[in-house]
């Protein structure tokens, strides 16, 4: 089945449906930082313009669009514009995709805060405005963790079905829980994945050179981590998680890494402002590597950037490789049964 991708990024959620055995035909996003990563890992020339400037018949006819609107706009750490922000209006270029395009299914992601007390009525027309062009729709805040990513990432995910098709997608069983000790179907599910599972047996990553500019040469690519100091919004948290542990979220900025670790433990002061331990004051950043590791990348997936800075934001923002794998293969498996 053919897929189009709207919003690529560095292709996270186009790995995971090529991985799942879709074929992807066309691709877009106005981003050059992530140009050369997309087509130098999907082997396909990304339309660089911004959709606002590109008509629908110039995008190829698929069996499905699959694509996350950039999330700024709704994110709870952000300024929750939402529909206000040209960011957010994007959706609505998504949805005017769909209906020219009219394919079989569709799957769109985003962030929790689209469904927060502030922006769930614009995100009900949105459901509604998907249901008025055709489509069967079922949406569900996930979380990561249940589907063997190892951290505490919660996403809105959307999919449609052509209501002519007269079938509803309905989300996978998780593959995972805290305790391993559920079963679904009489199969016994695995424990979250751990950090140690992940990113235990990679060695000491190099910092970034001076400014940040990445390393010309390292034995494991993208193994390089931010240096330079640490934000009073940082350090209003505790950024450092245990190996038996996931990962707290991986966001698009470097400067709010996550902690490896094998860092010293921070301290709380007082509420929202947290400290490194002056006694034994041992920390750093995850590398871009590791956090790659985390949104479930292969190590064979090469980011491509002059500032470390641009590593860390392709990867944040990307769809984890492995939710979406097991999204495209139910929808997969769905269409297969259909066509018995």
């Amino acid at each position: 089945m053919d897929i189009i991708s709207l919003f690529s990024g560095a292709g996270g959620l186009d790995l995971g449906f090529t991985k799942a055995g879709f074929n992807l035909v066309y691709a877009n996003d106005n981003d050059e930082v992530v140009w050369e990563t997309f087509e130098k890992n999907h082997s396909i020339v990304i339309d660089k313009r911004s959709l606002f400037d590109i008509n629908s018949s110039e995008i190829p006819d698929a069996d499905g669009i699959v694509g996350g609107p950039p999330c700024q706009s709704w994110s709870l750490a952000g300024a929750m514009r939402g529909i206000k922000d040209k960011r957010g209006q994007l959706f609505y270029e998504y949805l005017r995709v769909l209906k020219d395009k009219k394919p079989k299914f569709f799957l769109a992601e985003n962030v929790p805060g689209i469904v927060s007390r502030t922006h769930v009525k614009e995100f009900e027309k949105l459901i509604e405005k998907f249901s008025s062009l055709g489509y069967n729709v079922t949406y569900k805040v996930v979380d990561t963790r249940n589907y063997g990513v190892p951290q505490e990432r919660k996403r809105v995910i959307i999919v449609g079905y052509h209501k002519s098709l007269g079938f509803k997608f309905t989300f996978p069983f998780p593959t995972h829980s805290k305790s391993g000790l559920e079963t679904l179907d009489g199969k016994k599910v695995k424990k979250w994945v751990t950090l140690k599972e992940t990113i235990g047996n990679l060695p000491e990553p190099l910092p970034a050179k001076k400014k940040n500019h990445a390393n010309e040469k390292l034995e494991i690519p993208n193994h390089e981590y931010l240096i330079g100091s640490f934000s009073s919004i940082f350090m209003s948290r505790n950024r450092k998680k245990d190996w038996c542990d996931q990962s707290f979220t991986i966001q698009a900025g470097g400067r709010h890494a996550p902690l490896h670790p094998s860092s010293t433990d921070m301290i709380k002061l007082e509420k929202d402002l947290w400290d490194f331990n002056s006694a034994n004051p041992e920390y750093r950043r995850l590398s871009v590597r590791e956090c790659a590791r985390i949104q479930t990348f292969p190590d064979d997936f090469i980011f491509y950037y002059s500032r470390v800075l641009n590593g860390y934001k392709m990867v944040g923002n990307a769809v984890p490789v492995l939710l979406a794998k097991k999204l495209a293969e139910k929808i997969k498996l769905d269409f297969s049964k259909e066509s018995l």
